[in-house]
């Protein structure tokens, strides 16, 4: 069993995790320098004069890069048995990681995480940030995690190829790796760890603009796909109107055209599927899911403005709210689900230089 452990600019922290970790009889570990530079050098050799693997970055990558620079690294060395990632800043205690070992060692069949329950002192922009990330997985999925942030997690061997395939360089890295292991046929296990925030967490190298924008990238992806659906069904609906005159036609020809271009920006833009194969597949199930949605549209707004007696223009927007969710969930499971054979590619470039002790 291996410790992977990304580090940008740490400080004492690495190494003191590092002595715990040998204290508590912790297998080999590999520590992934990202572009630190030079200033932080004297941390590093002190890592690997501790019996540490360092790999350096010359410039700074991301975590998403680090870690599948380290699991490339894992992979080459046939690693057989697992890795657990742990963050550099003290935030993960030598037993919890010691603990996420054990539970990968005895079930070996999915990733296990490290779960914070967020009690007692908590900096706001993470427990905020746990929050929106929380609900933007639940809304993707129909799944919930408690910790969807967490940096402890750990990994059985046979994931690695997958692992080293994911898109992403930073810390929508690790999102990306929640959204695509379950419909992949990763199960996901939750252990639940202590809570640690040193420092109100000023350590983090979080970029709550840059890196929550690739994090939710996702459904803003979805949410600009609807936004110019909906534009274009509304011009053309008045185009059409203003040279047939006929308003059925108008709203069935605005329809099929917008929903054409929704179908395709959503197949290759937003749910990252560019094979043309998948077509013939997704088509079906993409207009299925449009024709179920303006029944599902006339039955809520029949319940909430009828029966209800709801305002019509707030009875509109739950219409749609609640309809672009399961729009968005609808096509991420069903219509443009990833094939369960998808062939997965090897990491490749990912070292800039490695030192091994």
């Amino acid at each position: 069993m291996m410790i992977l452990i990304p580090a940008y600019e740490p400080d004492h922290r690495l190494i003191q995790l590092v002595a715990n970790l040998k204290e508590a009889c912790a297998p080999k570990i590999v520590i992934v320098d990202d572009g630190s530079g030079p200033a932080y050098r004297h941390i590093f050799d002190a890592a690997r004069e501790a019996g540490c693997t360092v790999l350096t970055h010359e410039v700074n990558r991301g975590k998403g890069r680090a870690l599948k620079t380290g699991f490339g690294y894992l992979k080459d060395v046939g690693e057989r048995e697992g890795v657990i990632c742990a963050d550099s800043d003290g935030q993960h205690l030598p037993s919890d990681i010691m603990r996420i070992a054990a539970v990968l060692a005895s079930e070996r069949g999915g990733i296990v995480l490290g779960c914070r329950h967020f009690t007692g002192k908590v900096p706001l922009r993470s427990r905020f940030g746990n929050v929106a990330t929380r609900l933007i997985y639940a809304m993707t999925t129909g799944n919930r995690i408690q910790d969807t942030q967490t940096g402890l997690r750990g990994f059985p061997a046979s994931m690695l190829d997958w692992l080293c395939e994911l898109p992403g360089e930073r810390f929508e890295y690790e999102m990306n790796m929640l959204l695509k292991a379950q419909e992949n046929g990763y199960p996901l296990r939750e252990v639940t760890i202590d809570t640690v925030y040193l420092e109100n967490n000023k350590s983090s190298h979080f970029r709550p603009i840059a890196d929550s924008a690739k994090v939710y990238a996702p459904i803003l992806k979805f949410c600009s796909s609807s936004v110019l659906s909906a534009l274009l069904d509304f011009g053309l609906l008045l185009l059409l109107q203003l040279l047939t005159g006929k308003l059925l036609f108008a709203v069935i020809g605005a329809r099929a055209v917008s929903s054409i271009f929704n179908y395709s920006m959503n197949r290759r833009f937003v749910f990252d599927k560019t094979k043309k194969a998948a077509v013939v597949s997704s088509i079906p199930k993409y207009f299925a899911l449009v024709a179920l949605i303006m029944v599902l549209n006339y039955g809520l707004m029949h319940l909430f403005h009828e029966q209800w007696s709801v305002p019509l223009v707030i009875a509109k927007l739950l219409t749609e709210g609640t309809l672009f969710l399961f729009s968005y969930w609808s096509q991420r499971k069903f219509v443009f689900a990833a094939p369960r054979e998808a062939t997965v590619k090897a990491c490749s470039g990912t070292m800039d230089r490695v030192k091994h002790v």
